[in-house]
């Protein structure tokens, strides 16, 4: 809400000053000038005359002066809304990585991963690594196309850093030969993964997905890339994330997804992950000897030795979940997961927790929050974790 304050003595704005004069006493008003072509002038037709009309122009003009604020106070509010991120650096590189050939057939630089990075002016000492297992397009963007976490993060300071893993978006020059299958119905599938509804295409109730615009939906299905869901690729990104964290230095993981089980193993293989935050993981990690046994599915669990599985103990370690898990039987099988996860962890020694963003008042958010249209709030959930945390300073 804005407030708007006039002081005497009140004075014509420069957008008011043509379509509403003001004649001091004494002085006529010509009638060209006066909304609708009011004819007449102050000589001869006596003071009433004067008063009458310079009543009507100031009564126009009090009009004028409170739509010209209001129409200031719009421009302002969009250009606060829109104001530029002041940008330091940015850039790319690659990270991870292996090559394959001999010198007589040649070689073929593969399975590392690309890195696209954004340091405001200022920034805080540790760095955010946004890690998506659809495409970075849901770190960029809220689905009604508002602004994304890389962009309300460089405005809170923070240098970003978007992660494509090996085989992925803008890394995907594997070492292997991989087809992809065009299999129809993935958009109806996304629909209930993303617990968007429970039935495609009955939404629920209050979801925080803008449910009449036909655009936002595009949108939302074209944010995909092909995904290698196997505990071997795991492996393979977890590499390929810990060289370049290590190249980045201190650095709190973001993920979503199967992203948070990757993101695991490599925080059990760099020393520069000072923590994580992942959005509804379907996946973890458990030390030998304690949790569920190995899977090898999609997304595991993964057994690492004790000692690996230490560094997971020194860090904070932050799980949410938005809204409508129980309508989801896949989800809620996921939510128990973490629970032992999270036991585990804190069992060790460690800093684990789950948020479930209902029980903090936010309702109807999908499998990826910080893309649904109460996206801030969200965001303002994180920066209190990185803040409790000492993870915001500059």
């Amino acid at each position: 809400m804005w407030t708007v304050a006039i002081s005497a003595p009140l004075r014509t704005p420069a957008c008011m000053a043509e379509k509403f004069p003001v004649a001091p006493l004494g002085r006529s008003v010509s009638p060209s000038r006066l909304p609708g072509g009011a004819a007449g002038t102050c000589h001869g037709m006596g003071e009433m005359r004067h008063m009458i009309l310079n009543a009507v122009a100031r009564s126009l003009f009090r009009r004028g002066v409170l739509a010209c604020a209001a129409l200031s106070a719009v421009a302002l509010a969009s250009a606060t809304a829109a104001s530029p991120i002041r940008i330091e650096r940015q850039g790319s590189f690659s990270a991870g990585g292996t090559t394959i050939g001999d010198a007589t057939s040649g070689h073929l630089s593969c399975d590392h991963g690309f890195v696209e990075f954004q340091i405001p002016e200022h920034p805080r000492k540790v760095s955010l690594l946004m890690w998506h297992s659809s495409s970075v397009a849901v770190w960029q963007n809220r689905w009604d196309g508002g602004e994304g976490f890389q962009s309300i993060f460089l405005r809170r300071g923070y240098p970003v850093y978007l992660w494509d893993g090996p085989r992925v978006g803008r890394a995907n020059w594997g070492c292997e030969d991989y087809t992809y299958r065009a299999t129809p119905g993935r958009d109806e599938g996304n629909f209930t993964a993303w617990r968007l509804g429970s039935k495609f295409p009955e939404w629920f109730p209050g979801v925080q997905f803008p449910v009449g615009d036909p655009l936002a939906w595009d949108q939302a299905m074209r944010a995909r890339y092909d995904e290698f869901d196997t505990v071997e690729n795991a492996e393979l990104q977890a590499e390929a994330a810990a060289a370049a964290i290590d190249r980045i230095g201190p650095t709190v993981l973001l993920t979503n997804s199967a992203g948070g089980l990757r993101a695991f193993l490599a925080a059990t293989k760099s020393d520069n992950v000072r923590g994580i935050v992942a959005y509804e993981s379907p996946g973890y990690v458990f030390p030998e000897g304690a949790g569920p046994e190995a899977g090898y599915g999609p997304f595991g669990p993964i057994k690492v030795p004790l000692e690996d599985f230490r560094r997971l103990t020194r860090i904070p370690i932050q799980i949410v979940f938005g809204d409508n898990i129980a309508q989801s039987r896949n989800w809620s099988a996921a939510y128990r997961l973490c629970q032992q996860f999270v036991e585990v962890v804190n069992a060790n020694g460690g800093h684990a927790e789950i948020l479930s963003l209902p029980e903090v008042g936010l309702k109807g958010n999908t499998h990826i929050p910080f893309a649904d249209l109460n996206n801030v709030a969200v965001a303002d959930e994180l920066s209190a974790f990185l803040k409790r945390n000492g993870l915001d300073r500059r």
